[in-house]
């Protein structure tokens, strides 16, 4: 499905110019025209699917086996120290455009990107809590 006023929809399917790197009949490959470093591209489905909750185990397998060899010529091309694979989900994780897409970002020692957060304190009674509570639904 394609939702009408969804920007990436509308990528994804041809109606707003890209710069696109590959395209299928699943995925559309574009480079971010507000990127935080030389080559940051996205990774966007064709069909609208809000975030990783709506998206299938099938799809999400293919979506990160290209995403595995775009980030292999990434490095061949740009010869980054590092990558970043950024995926947001909702608005408290930051996601601004409501079509899942991933970012490849093309890392540099003494960059200006950041990404980074505060860690908290758990104690190992708690964090095991957790664990045991997560493990149990899957």
């Amino acid at each position: 499905m394609i939702k009408q006023n969804c920007l990436f929809c509308n990528v994804a399917n041809g109606s707003m110019d890209s710069a696109t790197i590959f395209e299928n009949s699943e995925f559309k490959v574009v480079l971010d025209p507000y990127p935080a470093a030389k080559g940051h591209t996205l990774i966007i489905p064709k069909e609208h699917i809000e975030n990783i909750y709506e998206l299938d185990t099938e799809s999400a397998s293919r979506l990160f086996a290209l995403a595995t060899h775009i980030a292999k010529v990434l490095k061949s091309i740009y010869n980054c120290d590092g990558l970043n694979i950024l995926q947001n989900n909702g608005e408290a994780a930051g996601q601004t455009v409501f079509h899942f897409h991933m970012h490849l970002i093309p890392r540099y020692n003494n960059d200006n990107v950041k990404i980074k957060w505060e860690t908290i304190k758990i104690e190992k009674e708690e964090l095991d809590a957790i664990a045991k509570e997560i493990a149990s639904r899957l």
